[in-house]
């Protein structure tokens, strides 16, 4: 490996770790497409290039939330049988959202990962977020919002921040907390979607040296060495900068991000 490709890693890192912090998201929204381009500059086997990103980005995002968490954890306090009930559906969605991706090609992957690139964007341009009333929330409803919040973050190599929290506002929860819960349920969903992918790419005879299963070492040591740090950098910036600047120029990124695979696939 190059010290072109480790640079490469260590800022796809740094860029996840601190999105993660700033915005709860987990980071995997930028690490996928920056992953995905990475693999392809390395002459990667173009029908793996998308699941190994996605899949080495949820074993990352597993430091990353963790790291933010903590974070979090110091200035907000967390409903726990909330977050556990999320959870649970969040496991059994992400097992079955790594399934779903290993039967898809990975072109259609990444037609799907710009279309949600895109549609975040345009909720975090122009702020949209669902109203709701505070209400008793059953059970059986945080089991389901969870699963499916589970399943796309699998699919997605994403924490489920950028779906956690807009469901966790229309429930008329402060932005604070929702950031703070987004964070605690990534991690599940981060090692139940990572561990999907390794069992769903073990035999895959495409895979390059180290590979396991549809993880690449080498890329998740990289993230992994500057994305938890930045996250810390990111839960603090958070409290200091403009929210409405820093929201601006992440959905014009994500525009950009978007707009490119949907290109370079269609």
């Amino acid at each position: 490996m190059s010290l072109y490709i480790l640079a490469l890693y260590l800022a796809v890192g740094s860029l996840g770790g601190l999105f993660a912090g700033l915005f709860g998201i987990g980071g995997g929204i930028i690490i996928v497409p920056a992953l995905i381009v990475t693999f392809q500059q390395q002459q990667m086997a173009p029908e793996v290039v998308t699941h190994l990103a996605i899949g080495t980005s949820l074993a990352c995002i597993l430091f990353t939330g963790i790291s933010s968490l903590r974070g979090h954890l110091r200035r907000t306090t967390l409903p726990w049988p909330l977050v556990l009930q999320l959870s649970g559906g969040m496991v059994v969605g992400a097992l079955l959202g790594g399934l779903t991706a290993g039967w898809l090609s990975g072109r259609l992957l990444q037609i799907l990962i710009g279309l949600f690139a895109l549609s975040v964007a345009v909720q975090m341009a122009l702020d949209l977020r669902p109203r709701g009333e505070q209400r008793a929330v059953g059970r059986a409803e945080r089991w389901l919002a969870g699963g499916l919040i589970g399943w796309a973050s699998a699919l997605f190599g994403i924490g489920g921040g950028s779906l956690t929290v807009p469901y966790l506002t229309w429930r008329a929860m402060p932005m604070a907390q929702a950031v703070a819960i987004s964070a605690a349920c990534g991690i599940p969903i981060a090692f139940t979607g990572g561990l999907s992918f390794i069992i769903n790419g073990w035999d895959d005879p495409a895979l390059p040296p180290h590979a396991f299963g549809y993880v690449y070492w080498p890329a998740w040591l990289g993230v992994v060495l500057t994305s938890a740090p930045l996250a810390r950098v990111g839960v603090s910036l958070a409290h200091r900068l403009p929210a409405d600047t820093l929201r601006r120029l992440f959905a014009l990124l994500l525009l950009l991000v978007g707009g490119k695979f949907l290109i370079s696939s269609l």
